[in-house]
């Protein structure tokens, strides 16, 4: 793709977002996409977010089970960037209404409290540089129609970032065992899905080592303070207003997540 065709389809996936509309797929109309292509795309919609007055806080890894993976024919993770608009409280619930076509999984966040640089990062590396981790929920969202997804378009999309929550349950992942914790996902009482942390590339710590050594390779580092979402561990669950899901890591604790007022779609 020529470096104007990026420009425009980043500033197409900017206008969607804020219009809160939905685009044909970028690969039905672009067969020749590449991933660099899509990644720069990213960084235009990323871009247009920050110069409007949001700010960078943090990194998202996606497609991290291989379900998902196999899905979208692609046999590694993916990435976005988080800003600050993305950021949700559990006392205020959140807000649907600045949403499209949303849907919520349960992941573990890791907030950083120095720097990590890679490539060359390891587990090591990442457990020593991590202030905490917390359980929380990303609630994913695409300028895609209809989710009609594969890996060229949601990378474009910044990996489908919606909105996020931080639970106030606050771990130290030196204490704990993040593979073989266990989490389970209730949604309005019910329990709808249980997982175990060894879901997503065998540990979430692995996801992070792995994002941490891609985007060295890119020059771009973890910054102090930063919030790493480290992967899906439930299905995907589409929400409404009035919903609340619940999830409970093991031996960590819970994050909450209520939703009021209307998607889009």
């Amino acid at each position: 793709m020529t470096p104007e065709l990026i420009q425009t389809c980043g500033d197409e996936l900017y206008d969607a977002w804020r219009e809160r509309r939905v685009l044909a797929p970028l690969l039905e109309r672009f067969p020749a996409i590449r991933i660099e292509d899509s990644y720069a795309i990213q960084s235009r919609f990323v871009a247009r977010r920050v110069a409007a007055g949001e700010t960078i806080v943090g990194k998202k890894i996606g497609v991290t089970s291989k379900p998902v993976q196999d899905f979208l024919g692609v046999y590694e993770p993916d990435f976005g960037q988080l800003t600050s608009g993305m950021v949700c409280s559990e006392s205020d619930g959140i807000d649907l209404s600045g949403l499209i076509q949303p849907k919520a999984e349960a992941e573990l966040a890791f907030v950083l409290e120095r720097d990590l640089i890679g490539p060359g990062i390891t587990a090591t590396d990442v457990i020593r540089a991590t202030a905490y981790v917390a359980p929380c929920f990303e609630i994913v969202d695409s300028r895609i129609r209809d989710w009609k997804i594969k890996i060229q378009d949601t990378v474009a999309d910044n990996a489908s970032c919606g909105v996020f929550v931080l639970g106030n349950a606050k771990g130290d992942p030196k204490k704990l065992d993040l593979a073989l914790a266990g989490m389970a996902l209730h949604r309005n009482g019910e329990l709808h899905a249980t997982s175990v942390g060894a879901a997503v590339q065998g540990s979430p710590v692995n996801a992070v080592v792995w994002l941490a050594n891609t985007l060295g390779r890119l020059g771009l580092p973890f910054r102090a303070g930063e919030v790493i979402l480290s992967g899906s561990q439930s299905p995907l669950v589409p929400v409404t207003g009035g919903d609340e899901l619940v999830c409970r890591i093991g031996g960590l604790g819970t994050c909450r997540a209520r939703f009021h007022g209307k998607a889009a779609l």
